[in-house]
């Protein structure tokens, strides 16, 4: 039986299939473990950076990409996921603002800019001039606004901007209601 089946034309497709459905299974059974690793990693990533925002944290509750930061039974702010495209690709920030909707603070979670031009959106040089502006000056200074972007990397600091403006204008109409 065996004999017949290696001389047939289906022998290597069928033997492709056991190979393929065999490494499809084995991938599957080991993402099960690895992705509640992946998952607590990221979520005590988060919780590292929140509490580098807010200090004073004790507590936070997540609702979607919105966390409110708890200091004892108070809130006293809160702080927002946003992503915007950026010149290499996506950006990816967290922005803690204090309850008078003024920025507390910005971190930078992951971006792919270039390095030694974009990149330096991750600095304190540039992510400190959001530190204490309204959503009206989170404009570059180009345009107007309170930031001013960074030399040969115009496009990563518009991004990071327009990313911040539009999604925090969102969240403080949600607040607002």
């Amino acid at each position: 039986m065996l004999e017949r089946l290696k001389s047939k034309r289906f022998y290597p497709i069928v033997f492709l299939a056991l190979i393929v459905l065999v490494s499809v299974s084995l991938l599957l059974y080991i993402d099960t473990f690895t992705s509640e690793v992946v998952e607590a990693q990221n979520k005590a990533k988060i919780q590292a950076v929140l509490e580098s925002i807010f200090p004073e944290l004790t507590d936070f509750e997540e609702d979607g990409d919105l966390f409110v930061i708890y200091e004892g039974d108070n809130i006293t702010g809160y702080t927002f996921l946003a992503s915007g495209n950026g010149y290499s690709g996506i950006i990816s920030m967290l922005v803690g603002i204090n309850t008078d909707y003024t920025i507390k603070d910005v971190a930078i979670l992951s971006q792919t800019e270039t390095p030694g031009l974009g990149s330096k959106i991750t600095e304190k040089e540039f992510t400190g001039q959001f530190v204490g502006l309204t959503l009206d000056d989170i404009v570059l200074s180009g345009d107007g606004g309170s930031i001013d972007s960074i030399t040969g990397a115009t496009i990563s600091s518009r991004a990071v901007t327009e990313t911040i403006r539009e999604k925090m204008a969102g969240i403080i109409e949600m607040l607002s209601e």
